[in-house]
């Protein structure tokens, strides 16, 4: 039987799951920054804090689903994205406008990812 971990666990969600050799995140935003491109810096910074945590990193993210605001500032965010994703390994990815939860949030990110392998004697 395969245990489940979850992490920052409240009684709606849970940032991240982790099941097996898969993370499972949330969609990350974060409402601190004044553009899309601070934001989407600031919430790839919660996804790798996230996945550390979790035992895993960007070079193991297999999926991600971006939701932006407004689509018109999709450059914006690729000017963050760009310079953090691992160009080794780029994830399969979608990206969206939606409508998000409060005018507040101009990015939303949820990725999948691996967890590393454990190393075997």
């Amino acid at each position: 039987m395969t245990a489940t971990q979850r992490l920052d666990m409240g009684p709606r969600m849970s940032q991240a799951v982790v099941h097996g050799d898969t993370v499972y995140l949330a969609g990350q935003v974060n409402k601190d920054a004044a553009n899309v491109t601070a934001q989407t810096a600031a919430v790839l910074k919660q996804i790798d804090d996230l996945l550390a945590r979790a035992g895993s990193s960007k070079e193991k993210i297999l999926s991600a689903t971006i939701y932006l605001a407004d689509i018109k500032t999709f450059a914006d965010m690729n000017a963050a994205w760009d310079a953090w994703v691992s160009t080794a390994n780029p994830p399969a990815r979608a990206t969206l406008e939606a409508k998000l939860v409060t005018p507040d949030y101009l990015v939303e990110i949820a990725v999948i990812a691996a967890k590393y392998a454990l190393a075997r004697s």
